[in-house]
């Protein structure tokens, strides 16, 4: 029989979490500040925000034998069949180390017909890794990416403590579901986390799902994380939800940036333009979701010849000039067709299920080529040296 010791799970513990909210429960981690939560009345992005990708528990311990109860809320959509439960990825030393998955949990169900939503409500469940090698170690515990978590209590057969600062370079990042983890199989498989594990560095992840839409908020809770490097990818959401016109986006570009700047005036900051995506491409929103035969893709319904509206041509070519233009005073601001990530040769190889996400493979892929990119010899986040 083991022994267990039981440990509170404290704000010490979490990794990637920007705030930690105290529930009837346990706690539950969010990936914006109590302040930025006030300030927007969207239940998307609190869903989105909720959503712990990149969030993980690290410590430091001699246990073989590791045990997390949480209620976590998985999110299916009505007529579309439910994805694998979300996954819970160990890492030993920073090695995959095992995954599993919880029972129990609650289900959240929403139909993108009416935008109604039901909850039913469903009990704990335990997260069980054993096994783990012997002798003093760090552990790392990457929550499921997709999927609201509360976490209750950490129990382990050997004492745990807070893993010491690494001295790794923090990257913060902001983007859309594709950096959120859309389709990525698991928690360190999402384009970030794959990046961020080449690179060498702590990730925050703010990949928000329908929500890189430049909001002030999240440029001041950026603003205000401690962060080596940044890099925000814009587009897709601002097209494909048809938020603003031409004449409302440079500006709104310009204030975000200027926003991040009061808090990192010379962090190595990378703007990402969206990855190819060719029903958006010259074609503006607003975006609609068909279900045929139980599977979901999207299509753009807005009318190619007003030109005062965003299609990804537009903003494309709208990043590339506002970077050019403020990188004459901002030599540590750089600009990244993300095409150069995902483009015509991929998606033809590729293609994008649902007409806007990469597949796992697609991820992957994206993954792989922003490391080279950006962490690369010559790149804007290589280390100096490189």
């Amino acid at each position: 029989m083991t022994d267990w010791i039981t440990t509170p799970v404290e704000p010490r513990f979490l990794r990637g979490a920007l705030d930690v909210e105290r529930t009837a429960h346990g706690v539950l981690p969010h990936r914006l500040p109590a302040r930025a939560r006030e300030q927007f009345p969207d239940p998307s992005l609190a869903m989105m925000e909720s959503q712990p990708s990149g969030v993980r528990l690290a410590f430091r311990t001699r246990a073989t034998a590791v045990e997390l109860d949480v209620l976590h809320t998985k999110t299916v959509y009505r007529g579309i069949p439910p994805l694998p439960g979300g996954a819970y990825d160990l890492l030993v030393d920073g090695r995959p180390a095992g995954r599993a998955l919880a029972s129990g949990g609650n289900v959240l169900t929403i139909d993108l017909a009416t935008q109604s939503v039901e909850t039913r409500q469903g009990p704990p469940g335990t997260v069980r890794f054993a096994e783990l090698p012997a002798g003093e170690k760090d552990v790392e515990i990457w929550l499921p990416h997709k999927e609201t978590t509360e976490l209750i209590a950490l129990r382990t057969d050997a004492p745990v403590e807070a893993v010491p600062d690494s001295g790794r370079r923090v990257w913060l990042h902001h983007g859309s579901s594709i950096s959120h983890g859309t389709n990525a199989e698991g928690p360190t498989e999402t384009w970030p986390a794959l990046a961020a594990a080449r690179g060498g560095v702590e990730l925050i992840n703010m990949g928000f799902g329908g929500n890189a839409l430049l909001d002030p908020f999240v440029a001041r809770a950026m603003r205000d994380t401690p962060a080596d490097l940044i890099s925000v990818k814009l587009g897709i959401n601002l097209v494909n939800l048809d938020l603003m016109r031409v004449r409302a986006f440079a500006p709104a570009v310009h204030g975000f940036l200027d926003t991040l700047r009061e808090g990192h005036p010379t962090t190595p900051l990378l703007v990402v333009s969206s990855v190819l995506c060719p029903i958006q491409e010259d074609t503006p929103g607003p975006g609609a979701a068909d279900l045929d035969g139980g599977k979901l893709r999207f299509r753009a319904v807005g009318d190619p010849s007003d030109r005062s509206r965003l299609t990804l041509t537009v903003v494309r070519d709208q990043l590339s000039r506002i970077v050019a233009q403020r990188a004459v005073d901002d030599p540590n601001l750089h600009y990244l067709d993300g095409r150069d990530l995902y483009g015509e040769q991929d998606y033809a190889e590729l293609p994008l299920p649902d007409e806007i996400h990469p597949d796992a493979a697609g991820l992957r892929r994206i993954g792989e080529r922003f490391a080279e990119r950006a962490f690369g010899a010559g790149g804007p986040f290589a280390v100096e040296g490189d």
